[in-house]
Protein backbone atom coordinates (compact mmCIF):
# COMPACT_ATOMS: atom_id res chain seq x y z
CA UNK A 1 0.00 0.00 0.00
CA UNK A 2 0.96 3.62 -0.27
CA UNK A 3 -0.19 6.75 1.48
CA UNK A 4 -0.33 10.00 -0.41
CA UNK A 5 0.21 12.58 2.27
CA UNK A 6 0.68 16.32 1.86
CA UNK A 7 3.43 17.13 4.31
CA UNK A 8 4.15 20.67 5.44
CA UNK A 9 1.50 22.18 3.20
CA UNK A 10 2.71 20.79 -0.09
CA UNK A 11 0.39 21.07 -3.06
CA UNK A 12 1.32 17.82 -4.82
CA UNK A 13 1.09 14.21 -3.69
CA UNK A 14 4.09 11.94 -3.36
CA UNK A 15 3.84 8.24 -2.62
CA UNK A 16 4.92 7.25 0.86
CA UNK A 17 4.99 3.51 1.69
CA UNK A 18 2.63 2.10 4.28
CA UNK A 19 2.52 -1.54 3.34
CA UNK A 20 2.87 -3.34 0.03
CA UNK A 21 -0.25 -4.61 -1.64
CA UNK A 22 1.24 -5.98 -4.83
CA UNK A 23 3.34 -9.08 -5.44
CA UNK A 24 6.43 -7.27 -4.19
CA UNK A 25 5.51 -6.69 -0.57
CA UNK A 26 7.09 -3.61 1.00
CA UNK A 27 8.33 -5.13 4.25
CA UNK A 28 9.93 -2.06 5.73
CA UNK A 29 10.49 1.62 5.01
CA UNK A 30 13.47 3.45 6.48
CA UNK A 31 13.31 7.25 6.29
CA UNK A 32 16.49 9.37 6.45
CA UNK A 33 16.94 13.11 6.59
CA UNK A 34 18.75 15.92 8.33
CA UNK A 35 17.56 17.24 11.67
CA UNK A 36 14.55 19.46 11.00
CA UNK A 37 13.95 17.96 7.54
CA UNK A 38 10.43 16.86 8.46
CA UNK A 39 10.83 13.11 9.09
CA UNK A 40 8.81 13.30 12.28
CA UNK A 41 6.11 15.27 10.47
CA UNK A 42 5.11 12.06 8.72
CA UNK A 43 4.87 10.34 12.09
CA UNK A 44 2.84 13.24 13.49
CA UNK A 45 0.55 13.24 10.45
CA UNK A 46 -0.29 9.56 10.89
CA UNK A 47 -0.74 10.05 14.65
CA UNK A 48 -3.16 12.89 13.99
CA UNK A 49 -5.06 10.93 11.35
CA UNK A 50 -5.40 7.96 13.70
CA UNK A 51 -6.72 10.18 16.48
CA UNK A 52 -9.21 11.84 14.12
CA UNK A 53 -10.48 8.44 12.95
CA UNK A 54 -11.02 7.12 16.48
CA UNK A 55 -11.72 10.00 18.87
CA UNK A 56 -14.73 12.25 19.30
CA UNK A 57 -14.26 16.00 19.60
CA UNK A 58 -16.17 18.55 21.61
CA UNK A 59 -18.37 20.81 19.56
CA UNK A 60 -16.85 24.16 18.60
CA UNK A 61 -13.37 22.92 19.61
CA UNK A 62 -12.00 23.00 16.07
CA UNK A 63 -10.11 20.19 14.38
CA UNK A 64 -6.83 20.52 16.26
CA UNK A 65 -4.80 20.52 13.06
CA UNK A 66 -1.37 22.18 12.81
CA UNK A 67 -1.32 24.32 9.68
CA UNK A 68 1.81 24.82 7.59
CA UNK A 69 3.10 28.21 8.68
CA UNK A 70 5.76 28.88 6.06
CA UNK A 71 3.51 29.12 3.02
CA UNK A 72 1.82 32.20 1.63
CA UNK A 73 -1.65 30.95 2.62
CA UNK A 74 -1.32 29.62 6.17
CA UNK A 75 -5.10 29.20 6.37
CA UNK A 76 -5.20 26.85 3.35
CA UNK A 77 -6.84 23.48 3.99
CA UNK A 78 -4.74 20.42 4.84
CA UNK A 79 -5.35 17.21 2.90
CA UNK A 80 -4.67 13.62 4.02
CA UNK A 81 -5.03 10.61 1.72
CA UNK A 82 -4.05 7.24 3.17
CA UNK A 83 -4.19 3.78 1.60
CA UNK A 84 -4.06 0.64 3.73
CA UNK A 85 -5.07 -3.00 3.76
CA UNK A 86 -7.68 -4.17 6.25
CA UNK A 87 -9.36 -7.56 6.16
CA UNK A 88 -7.52 -8.38 2.89
CA UNK A 89 -9.09 -5.40 1.14
CA UNK A 90 -7.44 -2.17 0.00
CA UNK A 91 -8.99 1.09 1.20
CA UNK A 92 -8.41 4.81 0.73
CA UNK A 93 -9.33 7.05 3.63
CA UNK A 94 -8.81 10.76 3.55
CA UNK A 95 -10.03 14.20 4.44
CA UNK A 96 -9.61 17.88 3.71
CA UNK A 97 -9.73 20.08 6.80
CA UNK A 98 -9.21 23.59 8.06
CA UNK A 99 -8.98 24.87 11.62
CA UNK A 100 -12.72 24.67 12.29
CA UNK A 101 -14.23 21.84 10.24
CA UNK A 102 -13.67 18.75 8.14
CA UNK A 103 -14.48 20.14 4.71
CA UNK A 104 -14.38 16.79 2.90
CA UNK A 105 -14.01 13.14 3.97
CA UNK A 106 -14.02 9.90 2.03
CA UNK A 107 -13.65 6.16 2.44
CA UNK A 108 -13.11 4.20 -0.78
CA UNK A 109 -12.75 0.49 -1.47
CA UNK A 110 -10.06 -0.08 -4.13
CA UNK A 111 -10.41 -3.13 -6.36
CA UNK A 112 -7.70 -3.18 -9.00
CA UNK A 113 -8.19 -0.08 -11.12
CA UNK A 114 -11.72 0.46 -9.83
CA UNK A 115 -12.70 2.54 -6.81
CA UNK A 116 -15.99 2.05 -4.98
CA UNK A 117 -16.89 4.97 -2.67
CA UNK A 118 -18.24 3.65 0.62
CA UNK A 119 -19.11 7.13 1.85
CA UNK A 120 -18.34 10.72 0.91
CA UNK A 121 -18.86 13.65 3.24
CA UNK A 122 -18.87 17.40 2.72
CA UNK A 123 -19.29 20.27 5.18
CA UNK A 124 -20.52 23.72 4.20
CA UNK A 125 -19.20 27.01 5.54
CA UNK A 126 -22.13 27.25 7.99
CA UNK A 127 -21.31 23.79 9.43
CA UNK A 128 -23.96 21.67 7.70
CA UNK A 129 -22.69 18.10 7.22
CA UNK A 130 -23.85 16.02 4.26
CA UNK A 131 -22.87 12.34 3.92
CA UNK A 132 -23.52 10.09 0.94
CA UNK A 133 -23.22 6.49 2.17
CA UNK A 134 -24.31 4.58 -0.91
CA UNK A 135 -21.58 1.95 -0.47
CA UNK A 136 -22.33 1.10 3.16
CA UNK A 137 -24.57 -1.65 4.48
CA UNK A 138 -26.76 -1.52 7.56
CA UNK A 139 -29.93 0.41 8.34
CA UNK A 140 -28.49 2.16 11.40
CA UNK A 141 -25.31 3.22 9.57
CA UNK A 142 -27.33 4.73 6.74
CA UNK A 143 -29.68 6.44 9.18
CA UNK A 144 -26.73 7.99 11.02
CA UNK A 145 -25.30 9.16 7.72
CA UNK A 146 -28.49 11.14 7.06
CA UNK A 147 -28.03 12.90 10.42
CA UNK A 148 -24.44 13.86 9.62
CA UNK A 149 -22.63 14.71 12.82
CA UNK A 150 -20.42 17.48 14.23
CA UNK A 151 -18.61 19.58 11.63
CA UNK A 152 -15.23 19.02 13.33
CA UNK A 153 -15.56 15.26 13.82
CA UNK A 154 -15.01 12.58 11.18
CA UNK A 155 -17.76 10.13 10.33
CA UNK A 156 -15.75 7.12 11.56
CA UNK A 157 -15.57 8.66 15.03
CA UNK A 158 -19.27 9.56 14.91
CA UNK A 159 -20.10 5.93 14.08
CA UNK A 160 -18.17 4.63 17.09
CA UNK A 161 -19.78 7.17 19.40
CA UNK A 162 -23.34 6.27 18.41
CA UNK A 163 -23.42 2.64 17.25
CA UNK A 164 -22.15 -0.75 18.41
CA UNK A 165 -19.58 -2.72 16.33
CA UNK A 166 -22.17 -5.29 15.13
CA UNK A 167 -24.02 -2.40 13.43
CA UNK A 168 -21.01 -1.32 11.36
CA UNK A 169 -20.85 -4.13 8.82
CA UNK A 170 -17.70 -6.02 7.89
CA UNK A 171 -15.93 -3.30 5.92
CA UNK A 172 -16.36 -0.47 8.40
CA UNK A 173 -15.51 -2.81 11.27
CA UNK A 174 -12.26 -3.85 9.54
CA UNK A 175 -11.31 -0.24 8.80
CA UNK A 176 -11.91 0.92 12.38
CA UNK A 177 -10.05 -2.09 13.77
CA UNK A 178 -7.07 -1.27 11.53
CA UNK A 179 -6.85 2.25 12.90
CA UNK A 180 -7.29 1.02 16.47
CA UNK A 181 -5.12 -2.11 16.45
CA UNK A 182 -3.39 -2.42 13.08
CA UNK A 183 -1.56 0.93 13.05
CA UNK A 184 0.85 1.29 15.99
CA UNK A 185 2.97 4.40 16.51
CA UNK A 186 5.96 4.59 18.86
CA UNK A 187 7.45 8.03 19.53
CA UNK A 188 11.06 8.50 20.71
CA UNK A 189 10.00 9.24 24.28
CA UNK A 190 7.22 6.64 24.52
CA UNK A 191 7.32 4.30 27.50
CA UNK A 192 5.17 1.21 27.25
CA UNK A 193 3.02 1.74 30.33
CA UNK A 194 1.17 -1.51 29.68
CA UNK A 195 4.35 -3.61 29.45
CA UNK A 196 3.92 -5.33 32.82
CA UNK A 197 0.31 -6.18 32.05
CA UNK A 198 1.26 -7.53 28.60
CA UNK A 199 4.14 -9.64 29.92
CA UNK A 200 1.99 -11.07 32.69
CA UNK A 201 -0.81 -12.01 30.27
CA UNK A 202 1.41 -13.45 27.54
CA UNK A 203 4.12 -15.89 28.66
CA UNK A 204 5.37 -16.17 25.07
CA UNK A 205 6.08 -12.41 25.01
CA UNK A 206 7.85 -12.67 28.38
CA UNK A 207 10.08 -15.46 27.06
CA UNK A 208 10.71 -13.64 23.76
CA UNK A 209 11.64 -10.38 25.51
CA UNK A 210 14.07 -12.10 27.88
CA UNK A 211 15.70 -14.09 25.07
CA UNK A 212 16.05 -11.00 22.86
CA UNK A 213 17.63 -8.94 25.66
CA UNK A 214 20.06 -11.78 26.40
CA UNK A 215 20.96 -12.22 22.72
CA UNK A 216 21.54 -8.45 22.46
CA UNK A 217 24.33 -8.53 25.08
CA UNK A 218 22.51 -6.23 27.48
CA UNK A 219 23.63 -8.33 30.47
CA UNK A 220 20.04 -9.37 31.15
CA UNK A 221 19.63 -13.15 31.40
CA UNK A 222 15.84 -13.15 31.68
CA UNK A 223 12.91 -11.13 33.03
CA UNK A 224 11.06 -11.79 36.26
CA UNK A 225 7.50 -10.83 37.13
CA UNK A 226 6.01 -10.48 40.57
CA UNK A 227 2.32 -9.85 41.06
CA UNK A 228 0.00 -9.51 43.99
CA UNK A 229 -3.39 -8.16 45.00
CA UNK A 230 -3.64 -4.52 46.08
CA UNK A 231 -6.26 -3.08 48.41
CA UNK A 232 -7.85 0.32 47.92
CA UNK A 233 -5.85 1.67 50.87
CA UNK A 234 -2.59 0.40 49.44
CA UNK A 235 -3.42 1.83 46.04
CA UNK A 236 -4.15 5.23 47.56
CA UNK A 237 -0.80 5.14 49.34
CA UNK A 238 1.10 4.02 46.24
CA UNK A 239 -0.47 6.60 43.99
CA UNK A 240 1.28 9.64 45.42
CA UNK A 241 0.31 13.15 44.45
CA UNK A 242 2.80 12.95 41.61
CA UNK A 243 1.08 9.96 40.05
CA UNK A 244 -2.44 11.12 40.85
CA UNK A 245 -1.73 14.28 38.90
CA UNK A 246 -0.86 12.13 35.89
CA UNK A 247 -4.07 10.16 36.25
CA UNK A 248 -4.70 6.89 34.48
CA UNK A 249 -1.95 5.93 32.04
CA UNK A 250 -4.42 4.04 29.92
CA UNK A 251 -8.14 4.75 30.40
CA UNK A 252 -10.43 1.82 31.10
CA UNK A 253 -11.08 -0.17 27.94
CA UNK A 254 -14.33 -1.87 26.95
CA UNK A 255 -13.54 -4.67 29.43
CA UNK A 256 -13.14 -2.17 32.24
CA UNK A 257 -9.34 -2.55 32.55
CA UNK A 258 -7.34 0.52 33.59
CA UNK A 259 -3.56 0.72 34.10
CA UNK A 260 -1.69 3.04 36.47
CA UNK A 261 2.07 3.49 36.16
CA UNK A 262 4.07 3.72 39.39
CA UNK A 263 7.49 3.67 37.75
CA UNK A 264 9.63 1.77 35.26
CA UNK A 265 8.16 -1.73 35.09
CA UNK A 266 5.86 -1.12 38.06
CA UNK A 267 2.13 -0.87 37.37
CA UNK A 268 -1.26 -1.37 38.98
CA UNK A 269 -3.90 -3.06 36.83
CA UNK A 270 -7.52 -2.52 37.86
CA UNK A 271 -10.27 -4.67 36.37
CA UNK A 272 -13.97 -5.02 37.10
CA UNK A 273 -13.76 -8.76 37.61
CA UNK A 274 -10.42 -9.24 39.41
CA UNK A 275 -10.01 -6.03 41.38
CA UNK A 276 -6.58 -4.42 41.62
CA UNK A 277 -3.24 -6.12 41.07
CA UNK A 278 0.30 -4.78 41.25
CA UNK A 279 2.67 -6.10 38.58
CA UNK A 280 6.41 -5.50 38.87
CA UNK A 281 9.02 -6.44 36.26
CA UNK A 282 12.66 -6.96 37.16
CA UNK A 283 15.66 -7.93 35.09
CA UNK A 284 17.73 -10.91 36.22
CA UNK A 285 21.52 -10.85 35.75
CA UNK A 286 23.38 -14.13 36.18
CA UNK A 287 27.04 -13.13 36.47
CA UNK A 288 28.03 -16.53 37.79
CA UNK A 289 26.19 -19.85 37.44
CA UNK A 290 23.46 -19.91 40.06
CA UNK A 291 24.19 -16.35 41.22
CA UNK A 292 21.24 -14.22 40.03
CA UNK A 293 21.00 -10.52 40.83
CA UNK A 294 17.59 -8.89 40.30
CA UNK A 295 17.36 -5.23 39.32
CA UNK A 296 14.47 -2.83 38.89
CA UNK A 297 14.05 -1.71 35.28
CA UNK A 298 14.73 1.85 36.37
CA UNK A 299 18.28 0.75 37.20
CA UNK A 300 18.93 -0.53 33.69
CA UNK A 301 20.59 1.61 31.02
CA UNK A 302 18.57 3.89 28.75
CA UNK A 303 19.41 1.61 25.83
CA UNK A 304 18.16 -1.54 27.57
CA UNK A 305 14.92 0.15 28.56
CA UNK A 306 14.44 1.58 25.06
CA UNK A 307 15.01 -1.87 23.57
CA UNK A 308 12.52 -3.40 26.00
CA UNK A 309 9.93 -0.82 24.94
CA UNK A 310 10.44 -1.83 21.28
CA UNK A 311 10.52 -5.62 21.73
CA UNK A 312 6.70 -5.98 21.97
CA UNK A 313 6.44 -4.37 18.52
CA UNK A 314 8.87 -6.93 17.11
CA UNK A 315 6.99 -9.78 18.76
CA UNK A 316 3.63 -8.42 17.62
CA UNK A 317 4.80 -8.09 14.02
CA UNK A 318 6.13 -11.64 14.14
CA UNK A 319 2.96 -13.19 15.58
CA UNK A 320 0.05 -10.98 14.52
CA UNK A 321 1.07 -8.50 11.85
CA UNK A 322 0.08 -4.90 11.31
CA UNK A 323 1.99 -1.68 10.67
CA UNK A 324 4.41 -0.27 13.22
CA UNK A 325 5.92 3.19 12.82
CA UNK A 326 8.89 3.83 15.13
CA UNK A 327 10.16 7.41 15.15
CA UNK A 328 13.92 7.64 15.85
CA UNK A 329 14.44 3.91 16.26
CA UNK A 330 18.13 4.51 16.97
CA UNK A 331 17.52 6.61 20.07
CA UNK A 332 19.78 5.31 22.89
CA UNK A 333 20.57 2.15 20.90
CA UNK A 334 23.94 0.98 19.61
CA UNK A 335 24.10 0.81 15.78
CA UNK A 336 24.57 -2.97 15.91
CA UNK A 337 21.41 -3.34 18.02
CA UNK A 338 19.40 -1.29 15.53
CA UNK A 339 20.60 -3.46 12.66
CA UNK A 340 19.93 -6.63 14.65
CA UNK A 341 16.39 -5.40 15.35
CA UNK A 342 15.72 -4.80 11.64
CA UNK A 343 17.38 -8.08 10.60
CA UNK A 344 15.24 -10.04 13.06
CA UNK A 345 12.09 -8.46 11.65
CA UNK A 346 13.10 -9.18 8.05
CA UNK A 347 13.97 -12.80 8.85
CA UNK A 348 10.55 -13.37 10.38
CA UNK A 349 8.65 -11.38 7.76
CA UNK A 350 6.57 -13.48 5.39
CA UNK A 351 4.07 -12.36 2.78
CA UNK A 352 1.39 -11.48 5.32
CA UNK A 353 0.24 -7.94 6.07
CA UNK A 354 3.01 -6.61 8.28
CA UNK A 355 5.36 -3.68 7.91
CA UNK A 356 7.92 -1.79 9.95
CA UNK A 357 8.37 1.92 9.20
CA UNK A 358 11.09 3.88 10.96
CA UNK A 359 12.91 7.18 10.92
CA UNK A 360 16.60 7.11 11.76
CA UNK A 361 20.02 8.70 11.37
CA UNK A 362 21.70 5.29 11.61
CA UNK A 363 23.53 5.05 8.29
CA UNK A 364 24.66 1.44 8.81
CA UNK A 365 21.22 0.35 7.60
CA UNK A 366 22.04 1.77 4.16
CA UNK A 367 23.04 -1.60 2.81
CA UNK A 368 21.55 -3.15 -0.33
CA UNK A 369 22.14 -6.61 1.13
CA UNK A 370 19.78 -5.63 3.97
CA UNK A 371 17.22 -3.34 2.32
CA UNK A 372 15.82 -3.00 -1.17
CA UNK A 373 16.06 0.33 -2.92
CA UNK A 374 12.29 0.86 -2.63
CA UNK A 375 12.61 0.44 1.15
CA UNK A 376 15.05 3.36 1.57
CA UNK A 377 13.47 6.82 1.68
CA UNK A 378 14.72 10.36 2.18
CA UNK A 379 13.17 13.58 3.50
CA UNK A 380 14.42 17.00 2.49
CA UNK A 381 13.06 20.52 2.78
CA UNK A 382 12.91 22.95 -0.11
CA UNK A 383 13.75 26.67 0.27
CA UNK A 384 10.12 27.37 1.21
CA UNK A 385 10.32 24.97 4.17
CA UNK A 386 8.12 22.25 2.65
CA UNK A 387 9.20 18.63 3.12
CA UNK A 388 9.63 16.39 0.09
CA UNK A 389 9.86 12.62 0.48
CA UNK A 390 11.47 10.47 -2.19
CA UNK A 391 12.90 6.99 -2.59
CA UNK A 392 16.28 5.58 -3.52
CA UNK A 393 14.39 4.16 -6.52
CA UNK A 394 14.48 7.71 -7.94
CA UNK A 395 18.24 7.30 -8.48
CA UNK A 396 20.14 5.04 -10.86
CA UNK A 397 22.45 3.07 -8.60
CA UNK A 398 24.36 -0.13 -9.18
CA UNK A 399 23.49 -3.18 -7.12
CA UNK A 400 27.00 -3.18 -5.67
CA UNK A 401 27.08 0.54 -4.87
CA UNK A 402 28.05 1.42 -1.30
CA UNK A 403 24.91 3.37 -0.46
CA UNK A 404 26.06 4.56 2.96
CA UNK A 405 29.21 6.23 1.64
CA UNK A 406 27.41 8.05 -1.14
CA UNK A 407 24.58 9.16 1.17
CA UNK A 408 27.02 10.71 3.66
CA UNK A 409 28.72 12.45 0.73
CA UNK A 410 25.38 14.05 -0.12
CA UNK A 411 24.69 12.26 -3.40
CA UNK A 412 21.06 11.53 -2.46
CA UNK A 413 20.42 14.72 -0.50
CA UNK A 414 18.66 14.56 2.88
CA UNK A 415 21.83 15.49 4.77
CA UNK A 416 22.59 18.67 6.72
CA UNK A 417 24.40 21.41 4.87
CA UNK A 418 26.99 22.56 7.33
CA UNK A 419 28.54 25.99 7.44
CA UNK A 420 32.20 26.70 8.01
CA UNK A 421 32.91 26.21 11.73
CA UNK A 422 36.01 28.35 11.30
CA UNK A 423 33.75 31.37 10.86
CA UNK A 424 32.23 30.92 14.30
CA UNK A 425 33.50 33.40 16.91
CA UNK A 426 36.47 31.96 18.77
CA UNK A 427 36.19 31.49 22.51
CA UNK A 428 38.15 34.12 24.38
CA UNK A 429 39.79 33.71 27.73
CA UNK A 430 39.30 36.62 30.06
CA UNK A 431 41.45 37.07 33.12
CA UNK A 432 40.95 39.42 35.96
Amino acid sequence: MVASNRLAGRHEDHAVPIPGSDERVLRTAVLYGANGAGKSNLFKALSYLKAVALDTRARNSGTGREAFRFGEATDAPTTFDLQFIAGNKLYRFGMKIDDERILEEWLVLVDGNREKPLYERTTTADGAVSIRASGLDGIRVRALATVGGPQNQCFLATLQANLEPPDFGDELRDVIDWFRNGLRLIAPSDIMATLGHSLARHPDLLSFAGDFLKASSTGVDHLQISRGAVTQEEMTRLLTDRYRSRGVERPADQNGTAIFTLGEGDTIVATRSSGMERITIQSAHEHQPGNVVSMDLGEESDGTRRLLDLIPALHDLHTRGGVYFIDEIDRSLHPMLVRNFVEHFLRSCDRSQRQLIMTTHESNLLDQELLRRDEIWFAEKDPAGATHIYSLMDFKVRNDLEIRKHYLQGRFGAVPYLGDPGRLPAETNQTA
